[in-house]
């Protein structure tokens, strides 16, 4: 008989590989299809005790297959202080963006949102499968909404400025919202310099702490 940790690994497993295969997007699409072959993106196991929430893949995480394989994901890494080898470590950092396959781009060049039907579809299963977790990125507006409910604020900014109080919110499963760590995004962190005066130390405590075995 397998034991519990064997038998709680094997669901995800299933699950992963039953995401990998998704073609929701495609065969049945809430409004246009996803206007290229489905490549899903997602990195979790059972061990892990931090959550990235992101939005979803991009051009370069598309082509490789690898979350955040591109200059948000260097910036996202010096945010939480860590290097590649802790970034990709599965057994300790879970990889889920909102939708799991890059959504396209808009008429200006810019990323879509995440496919509508994509979080519905998997995302409660998936955090059922992650019993480890106690700290959350909410990586842009899309996850917050997600991850914070009734708790969001108003807009990103409002959000991201109240992390001391959503933080107290949310304990003991901790959420920390985060702006998007885009280049594009470098005028809204310029214009908010609280955000890598304050909560980037506090950001690379957590994740320290998570990595090291410590609250």
């Amino acid at each position: 008989m397998l034991n519990s940790a064997a038998a709680s690994k094997s669901e995800l497993d299933r699950l992963l590989a039953d995401i990998r295969a998704c073609r929701i997007c495609v065969d049945h699409p809430l409004g246009r299809p996803l206007p290229h072959e489905p490549r899903p993106v997602v990195r979790a196991s059972a061990t892990a005790r931090i959550l990235i929430a992101g939005q979803a893949p991009g051009t370069r995480v598309h082509a490789s297959g690898m979350p955040f394989t591109d200059p948000s994901g260097d910036r996202l890494r010096a945010w939480m202080g860590i290097g590649s080898a802790e970034f990709y470590d599965g057994s300790r950092i879970a990889i889920a963006p909102m939708g799991f396959c890059f959504p396209g781009l808009d008429a200006k060049g810019g990323d879509l949102p995440p496919r509508r039907e994509c979080a519905p579809a998997w995302r409660s299963a998936l955090l059922a499968e992650l019993p480890a977790i106690d700290l959350v990125l909410a990586v842009g507006l899309h996850a917050q909404k997600f991850h914070l409910g009734s708790r969001v604020r108003r807009g990103l900014t409002e959000t991201v400025a109240d992390w001391r109080a959503i933080l107290d919110e949310t304990s003991p499963l901790s959420v920390l919202p985060l702006p998007h760590p885009s280049w594009r995004n470098s005028g809204w962190i310029k214009r908010h310099p609280w955000f890598e005066a304050d909560l980037i130390p506090t950001l690379r405590r957590l994740v320290a702490g998570r990595l090291s075995g410590h609250s």
